[in-house]
């Protein structure tokens, strides 16, 4: 089949370097000579850093300020009352809740109890359950120089030493640190018809350093819901962990892959055969299209491609199965809905499913647009003879709880001989915000390590 093609990337192509936050990756060379007991400490850069939550998704979390010399607070501790931090978006200015603060050698937090060494950055941690801690709504905030931090009290040593001065003047932030997000490269795709997908990717480290080597990767194609599809290329992988899921560095130091996030474009294609957007033939088309550009393109095995789905997301997996029965190697499908006359398609398919038992949106039975929901087609695809190897459990579990109860439903299935995992999450009171969040966050860890080290034909 003829294809026209284009990888039209930012600022360079797919096979440049993997993009990243110097302020991330380099750590702080020491200053030999330099005072870091004086208070004068000039300011360099200040920036946001910002995180994919499993509760209500993109937030800021955290300002980092470089300063030009080391910061050394020798045994001392920076009261959060030290430094003031205030929020400017949408026209409303707000004070954001400081929780911490603390020297580091690289911008970014840290969860430890003494957090934090001797180094030229401060983080100040703010708390993300603040109202005005958002990241994005439809799109992403424009967060440059939306955020002022002021110090108000002087930062000293135990022994007393002043190491910084508070001020009158006030900074703001120039830059925007969003970990694991900052790792895709932005792209875009046109496919023989001249319809466009805009997609992140994320690529290996192992493939960065040596793009021309012999090794071959699993690649990880993940399907936004419905409330991403959206102009900005960004918010399908800060609206939901999917993607992020894949490409966290501990997971890539074990299971390194590609990780590839189209993403839907404005104005909402809508003419599927159930009104959703993964269905509609134009963007499935599309959707193959890259697939299959990229996997001849890039080291990929071909053996080891992954769908993930949330939503339309996963109703975008139930519809493309069936249509290309050999070509994935397994699924991981949340909260989605299909046609169960197509269940004996997939039978061979290694399959994670999961959905709350009282889901708003997508009924965990009926589905939507006269689609069933999860329930029903894992119903169907039992009886087309895939043994399923079920779990349920209450919704808000604590992650330990949680993870050790999707390593136990792993662990039967296999014992089973089965392929096929479904949970069902029982309704818990209060009733968490956003539980498929919840659920990609806690069971990545099963779900990512199930299908890039034993789902391989």
């Amino acid at each position: 089949m003829t294809r026209r093609t284009a990888f039209a990337m930012a600022g360079g192509t797919v096979t440049g370097s993997l993009l990243s936050n110097t302020a991330t990756a380099v750590a702080d060379a020491p200053a030999p000579g330099r005072p870091v007991a004086s208070g004068a400490n000039p300011v360099l850069r200040t920036a946001l850093v910002t995180q994919v939550t499993p509760r209500d998704n993109w937030r800021v979390t955290a300002v980092a300020i470089r300063y030009a010399d080391p910061i050394d607070i020798r045994g001392g501790v920076i009261p959060p009352s030290a430094f003031q931090v205030t929020a400017d978006l949408g026209g409303q200015s707000a004070a954001r809740t400081v929780t911490r603060a603390y020297p580091n050698t690289v911008a970014r937090t840290d969860d430890r109890p003494n957090a934090g060494r001797p180094g030229r950055y401060l983080v100040i941690e703010l708390d993300p359950d603040d109202a005005n801690a958002r990241a994005s709504g439809t799109d992403p905030l424009p967060l440059h120089r939306a955020y002022t931090v002021r110090q108000v009290a002087d930062v000293r040593t135990h022994g007393g030493d002043l190491v910084l001065a508070a001020g009158p003047l006030a900074i703001r932030n120039d830059d925007v640190i969003t970990p694991v997000v900052d790792d895709f490269t932005a792209g875009s795709f046109t496919d023989s018809t001249g319809f466009g997908l805009a997609f992140r990717l994320y690529q290996p480290e192992g493939f960065v350093r040596s793009p021309g080597a012999a090794a071959r990767y699993p690649l990880v194609v993940t399907l936004h819901g419905g409330g991403e599809v959206a102009d900005n290329n960004m918010t399908q992988l800060t609206a939901n962990r999917i993607a992020v899921t894949f490409a966290k560095p501990e997971r890539q130091r074990r299971h390194p892959a590609f990780v590839l996030a189209p993403q839907i474009p404005l104005p909402r294609p809508m003419d599927g055969p159930d009104g959703t957007d993964w269905t509609d033939p134009k963007v499935r088309a599309a959707l193959v299209e890259l697939i299959d550009a990229f996997t001849t393109r890039r080291p990929v095995d071909a053996d080891r491609l992954y769908l993930v789905g949330l939503s339309s997301g996963a109703r975008g997996i139930f519809n493309l199965l069936p249509r290309r029965p050999h070509t994935f190697a397994a699924a991981l499908a949340t909260a989605g809905w299909g046609a169960p006359s197509t269940m004996d398609g997939i039978t061979h398919i290694p399959m994670w499913t999961d959905h709350s038992i009282d889901d708003p949106v997508v009924p965990y039975r009926e589905g939507r647009f006269g689609k069933p929901g999860t329930w029903t087609l894992m119903n169907a695809l039992e009886s087309a003879g895939a043994p399923v190897t079920r779990g349920e459990w209450a919704n808000g579990l604590p992650k330990a709880e949680f993870e050790a109860r999707s390593r136990a439903l792993l662990n039967r299935a296999r014992r089973a001989g089965s392929h096929v995992l479904f949970t069902s999450y029982t309704p818990m009171r209060p009733a968490p915000p956003r539980w498929w969040d919840r659920a990609l966050c806690y069971q990545d860890e099963c779900a990512a390590r199930y299908y890039l080290l034993t789902c391989s034909p």
